[in-house]
């Protein structure tokens, strides 16, 4: 039996490593100066975290969730997104207690049974940040600011900001209605995900990449207009906060995401380098998502990063300069062997990247391998070598050598690699 892969879910390769580690450094980096800490998090929850987050009528969760049922029966399920693992663990450890606006940051997996494609994979890696304890829009201009940041940090920056207002409990209700009249009277034109989206959900018609549906809520009633005065006026200082930094955005009113706990403001980092999936970031205020989890009634906003995407953006820059080894000690005979091996040991533990060989092949087969390895230099030491306490220090770029001692081997090689 030949085994491969599972289908929606890929390998990254060493060779391919080098830029996942230079985006996640780069977010660690950003974030530590933006006041976020790190926060790592199971990848299996009960599934009515997400159903009762996320809502049980979006597809993620009707359609698209990795579950299973553990010996007990329960409902177990992979996290198809983050938020709602990062706020259960808000609530269960009381972070609110350490800070008054509690700043958190997650990198890792996410899992969701959907039809692979470009940019899309069934095991995929996120970037998310959340902010919680703050209701006001300069928390809202902090986050999405970060956002493109970590962007501009990378070198990218052909991004638009989409932005919108979802509304609150108080204004959406009346919007949700208005837009559901609307698409009963074009239900026979719209695909049948939607009309089950109509009724129970109808906001979630605007996420549909049907062509035939994208063209009806062209027409469809914009929320800006039933926001109520405390959202309309949220959104305006945003967008006050966001013009005086000089921050470009489309107002974008038919952007809604794709899970139920937003609330007002919502954005989208969008490209048009990536086809049709061309969001990769996307985030927005989630104000009462902390208090249906059984928590405080505080408020919350924060966004995600799809990494693969960007990780698709990053390999059209220039190629990325992999490190390489510091030094490959070439040694010939059982004897010098021996010594070699403490002596690799010793330089790895002072920080050095060395490599040897592991079989007892001659010098010129190990001076290939230094090669393939692009170790920057190589120490020859034979029996000769041994003798004189002098090993031969071979720099691979110039090809000059020199003696070195061979006593206290890790203050001599270190001042010279």
């Amino acid at each position: 039996m030949k085994f491969a892969t599972l289908k929606g879910f890929k390998d990254i390769l060493p060779d391919e490593v080098g830029n996942w580690q230079k985006l996640e450094s780069a977010a660690r980096n950003l974030f530590k100066s933006f006041g976020f800490l790190e926060i790592k998090l199971p990848i299996l929850e009960m599934t009515e975290l997400f159903s009762r987050s996320i809502g049980q009528e979006t597809d993620i969760v009707s359609k698209e969730m990795y579950s299973l049922k553990d010996s007990k029966g329960r409902s177990l399920s992979l996290r198809p997104e983050a938020t709602a693992s990062v706020v259960r663990a808000y609530i269960e450890h009381r972070l609110f207690e350490k800070s008054p606006v509690p700043k958190l940051f997650s990198i890792g997996p996410m899992f969701r049974h959907e039809r692979p494609q470009k940019g899309r994979f069934r095991q995929f890696h996120q970037i998310n940040a959340e902010l919680f304890g703050d209701q006001g829009p300069k928390s809202d201009a902090d986050i999405i600011i970060l956002a493109m940041s970590l962007f501009e940090s990378l070198g990218l920056k052909d991004l638009m900001l989409n932005l919108n207002s979802l509304g609150c409990p108080e204004c959406r209700p009346q919007f949700r209605e208005e837009l559901k009249n609307f698409l009963t009277l074009r239900k026979d034109s719209l695909c049948s995900d939607c009309v089950r989206r109509s009724e129970t959900n109808p906001l979630r018609v605007f996420d549909c990449k049907m062509e035939g549906c994208k063209e009806i809520v062209v027409e469809a009633p914009p929320i800006i207009e039933y926001l109520c005065d405390e959202c309309r006026n949220h959104f305006e200082l945003l967008k006050g906060y966001l013009q005086r930094y000089g921050i470009p955005f489309v107002l974008n009113q038919r952007l809604v995401r794709g899970l139920d706990y937003y609330t007002r403001t919502t954005f989208e980092l969008q490209t048009d380098r990536l086809g049709t999936q061309n969001a990769v970031a996307g985030g927005g205020r989630y104000d009462g998502l902390v208090s249906l989890l059984g928590g405080p009634d505080h408020p919350a906003i924060g966004f995600a990063v799809g990494m693969e995407r960007v990780i698709a953006l990053m390999e059209g820059q220039e190629e990325f300069e992999y490190e390489k080894p510091d030094l490959f000690i070439a040694a010939i005979g059982e004897t010098a062997e021996k010594a070699s091996f403490n002596w690799a040991m010793d330089l790895r533990k002072s920080g050095l990247w060395v490599e040897m060989d592991y079989s007892s092949r001659g010098l010129k087969s190990q001076m290939k391998k230094a090669g393939r390895l692009g170790a920057r230099k190589v120490l020859i030491v034979g029996e000769d070598e041994l003798t004189s306490g002098k090993g031969i220090l071979r720099d691979m770029a110039t090809r000059k050598q020199e003696e070195v001692q061979i006593e206290d081997i890790v203050n001599n090689l270190g001042q010279r690699t």
